[in-house]
């Protein structure tokens, strides 16, 4: 249904021998025309629910789920902006063991693919609030994970070995969790979905111009 949306455009595929005749154009569909969904949609939750991908999820059978029809997949892609919608939403566990396998090869399993700290308490207080030495979830690199890590707890300088605060992330590991980011997806509520489609519609339709032929059609200004 998505491309059925697109405008054609006329072109000239002979630009040196003007004028042109109708065997010197071809049409093909106009994806210049790019719509643009308003941000301010997601900061008002009556518009849209939250939607958890499974794995045994497709675009069109979720759009099949909420809308009532499998053509409407190019809704979710565009509500959630996904660029390339065969890598931008979550693969099964078989698929990403492949990528994985391809993209590291031996190392897929083992090969470290960052480090990670730990939360470290400082063992202070300050204005009643605890402070910590070192926040959970940092992303560090070889050097921090063999160097002595040093932290003052408010009486003395404590130094811990760097491998205790922080952990390796294998490449199959970190791969996961991309996956994983991919899962949550906002669904337009249906209450909203019809106006939705009729405003794509409706941008999708050329205005009277010198170029143009119909609604749906133009050619391309020489």
């Amino acid at each position: 249904m998505y491309f059925s949306l697109i405008p054609d455009i006329k072109y000239d595929i002979k630009p040196i021998s003007y004028p042109f005749t109708e065997s010197d154009y071809i049409t093909a569909k106009n994806f210049f025309r790019r719509f643009k969904v308003n941000k301010d949609l997601f900061d008002y939750s009556t518009y849209y629910t939250k939607y958890t991908i499974t794995d045994s999820d497709r675009l069109d059978t979720i759009s099949n789920d909420f809308y009532g029809d499998t053509n409407y997949d190019w809704v979710i892609v565009l509500t959630n902006n996904l660029v390339n919608p065969l890598f931008s939403v979550p693969v099964s566990t078989t698929v990403l063991q492949k990528y994985t396998e391809d993209k590291y090869g031996d190392e897929a399993y083992s090969g470290t693919h960052h480090y990670v700290t730990f939360e470290v308490a400082s063992g202070q207080v300050i204005d009643g609030i605890a402070v910590n030495a070192l926040e959970e979830g940092i992303v560090v690199d070889k050097t921090f994970y063999d160097a002595p890590f040093e932290y003052w707890n408010g009486s003395q300088l404590v130094t811990i070995p760097g491998n205790t605060v922080c952990r390796e992330v294998s490449n199959y590991e970190y791969e996961t969790d991309e996956n994983e980011k991919k899962r949550e997806i906002f669904m337009l509520r249906p209450a909203y979905f019809t106006r939705f489609v009729e405003e794509f519609k409706s941008v999708n339709k050329y205005a009277e111009s010198s170029d143009f032929i119909t609604e749906k059609l133009k050619k391309v200004a020489v």
